[in-house]
């Protein structure tokens, strides 16, 4: 009975602590008070019940006076926009329900959000060189090796074919080097990062592998290399 008992309560704690690793979500509810529109964004200041607000949602055709309810909202705290040029105290990222939500992206998860926003470049003459240092890899090293490499540091020079700013208070880049297949996503790595580049550019990326990422609202990655610096 001791042994099932503790079990019992090694489970409950291990259901517990599962829960708390995920960032808390609400639903926002106001009526917008001012809007601002960026390239993939809608900024949204808010008068709820608890005073006013900033929200930011995918772009939408929202307008002032309206009464919105944005679902999944995760609050973010001193986050920076380099678009809007100003700094939110507080910011709430989220989904915006009702008829002027933007059309869900197909699969469910941030890399179909993603596809829809910017292009890649052609990259069929991909050809970077490997770079240096006991950290270093490839980004087709980094793709089969992810198990092994989880968690720990990784470098690794690429091509920037994919830029998308400011998504969950992070810039998401792709970067490509010509090693791996285009058939199973070995030749593609995204790294997330707060520093700028812009498509086309050879980067030197430096962070941690993760896998099995899950940032909530249905954005989820098999892996990712994660809180990139980029040098150029």
């Amino acid at each position: 009975m001791k042994k099932m008992l503790l079990a019992f309560v090694m489970m409950f704690l291990a259901g517990f602590a599962g829960a708390a690793d995920k960032p808390p979500t609400t639903t926002l509810n106001g009526k917008v008070l001012e809007v601002k529109d960026v390239e993939i964004y809608t900024y949204l200041r808010l008068k709820t019940k608890d005073g006013e607000t900033w929200a930011a949602v995918s772009k939408a055709p929202v307008k002032v006076g309206a009464d919105v309810s944005i679902e999944n909202a995760m609050v973010m705290n001193d986050f920076e926009s380099k678009t809007l040029k100003r700094k939110f105290d507080r910011i709430y990222f989220g989904s915006l329900a009702g008829p002027v939500a933007s059309a869900p992206a197909k699969g469910g998860d941030m890399a179909s959000v993603h596809a829809g926003i910017a292009k890649p470049v052609e990259v069929t003459d991909v050809k970077v060189a490997k770079a240096t240092g006991p950290d270093a890899r490839t980004v087709a090293e980094i793709a089969t090796s992810k198990a092994a490499l989880k968690d720990k540091t990784v470098v690794v020079r690429g091509k920037v074919v994919k830029f998308n700013p400011e998504i969950m208070g992070k810039n998401w880049v792709h970067l490509r080097d010509g090693t791996g297949s285009a058939a199973d996503g070995s030749n593609d790595i995204l790294v997330t990062t707060r520093d700028e580049t812009k498509v086309g550019d050879v980067v030197l990326a430096k962070g941690i592998v993760r896998t099995d990422r899950d940032f909530g609202s249905g954005y989820s990655y098999k892996l990712l290399v994660e809180d990139a610096t980029l040098q150029k």
